[in-house]
């Protein structure tokens, strides 16, 4: 099974994507974390990405793609996979399209997390995510046991700088603006969009997000 989890930024893809990877020993998959272990481990792929990096540019979809297969390679055919966020644009979701195929896979499923700006607004600002395992918490909604520490790992929570109130609205306008493509290619493709309200509390959101996928 592959999913791919799209919405705004703060609708909660991650929390949800983690907490169903945890229950049912699926592969989260955030271009994000795989670039961040690319350049932390050293790889040739991370070396690469660096080179862009230093230089200002944006890390091209090609390089993004070769990171994507380097780890599907890694996992076992009968491994479910979560892309949280990714793909962000057509020409990703088309690379992403071929690069399953050479495994014999497909996107079977693509879930879209809804919310309001308002409600978007005030998740960004108390998100703190952790820059080892992934995980995501909330100050006001989903606070870590232990006061900026992660609950998995230990590892020190983050408060994003572009999750500061005043580049929340650019970020959601930019998100529209790259998204109504992508899901307009969705709605077109074999996969099919389910649309899952997110301003629920985040069990009956969860609730939601396993019925769109088929797990009971």
């Amino acid at each position: 099974m592959v999913v791919i989890l799209l919405g705004p930024p703060g609708v909660g893809k991650g929390t949800q994507a983690v907490r169903l990877a945890d229950s049912e020993g699926w592969a989260h998959v955030s271009t994000g974390d795989l670039l961040r272990s690319a350049l932390r481990e050293g790889t040739t792929l991370g070396e690469q990405a660096r080179g862009f990096m230093n230089a200002g540019e944006l890390v091209p979809d090609a390089l993004i793609m070769d990171l994507v297969r380097e780890h599907l390679a890694a996992l076992g055919p009968e491994v479910g996979i979560l892309f949280d966020g990714f793909p962000r644009t057509t020409a990703q979701a088309g690379g992403l399209d071929a690069v399953l195929a050479e495994s014999g896979r497909k996107v079977d499923t693509v879930v879209l997390f809804e919310a309001s700006d308002d409600e978007l607004v005030k998740r960004l600002s108390g998100r703190r995510s952790c820059p080892e395992c992934g995980a995501v918490y909330n100050v006001f909604f989903t606070p870590p046991e232990n006061e900026g520490k992660c609950d998995r790992c230990g590892a020190a929570l983050q408060h994003r700088e572009d999750d500061a109130p005043g580049t929340v609205e650019r970020r959601l306008q930019v998100y529209q603006e790259q998204t109504a493509p992508l899901v307009a290619y969705y709605q077109a493709h074999p996969a099919g969009v389910v649309r899952v309200p997110a301003e629920q509390s985040v069990d009956a959101v969860h609730g939601e997000f396993r019925a769109a996928v088929g797990v009971g």
